[in-house]
């Protein structure tokens, strides 16, 4: 066992029972841990339902955007003082109802809440992968694609 997994249980033990928190803004941001993760010790859904019902409605209102890599299991439970397990049942149910999408080591993404956009955003990262190969600048390639939007209006 590593010592912040030790760190990780004695700071849960200190929380009254169901307290589960993200940290602070700017700490879950430096972290990677999108804010809108953050889980409420109030709420009387457990803790991997509200981490699913958090990214659904992050993507319903945008604010977790299709294409938007959630965290490591492991990462967002140590920051969360969840059990691994709880996060990866969450991140499970959620690729199951089509919340989001798990493309082996590179991460869990956020799926568009439609097809349309779904589409859009794996021809959005088809076109980057293969811009970034060639070697063009981001905002050159930006600017290719608003020319094109243009003329086939």
């Amino acid at each position: 066992m590593d010592q912040n997994a030790g760190e990780t249980a004695g700071a849960a033990a200190d929380r009254p029972a169901g307290a589960v928190t993200a940290g602070a803004g700017d700490a879950a941001e430096d972290a990677g841990i999108p804010p809108q993760l953050a889980l409420d010790p109030a709420d009387p859904n457990p803790p991997y339902e509200q981490l699913k019902q958090r990214v659904l409605q992050g993507r319903q209102d945008g604010t977790l955007p299709a294409g938007t890599r959630l965290p490591p299991v492991r990462r967002l439970a140590e920051h969360l003082g969840l059990a691994a397990n709880t996060v990866a049942k969450a991140y499970r149910e959620l690729e199951a109802a089509g919340g989001i999408e798990t493309r082996g080591r590179r991460g869990s993404f956020v799926r568009a809440a439609d097809r349309t956009e779904d589409l859009a955003v794996r021809a959005a990262e088809r076109y980057a992968a293969e811009v970034r190969a060639l070697g063009l600048p981001a905002g050159r390639a930006v600017e290719l694609v608003a020319a094109a939007l243009e003329r086939i209006r």
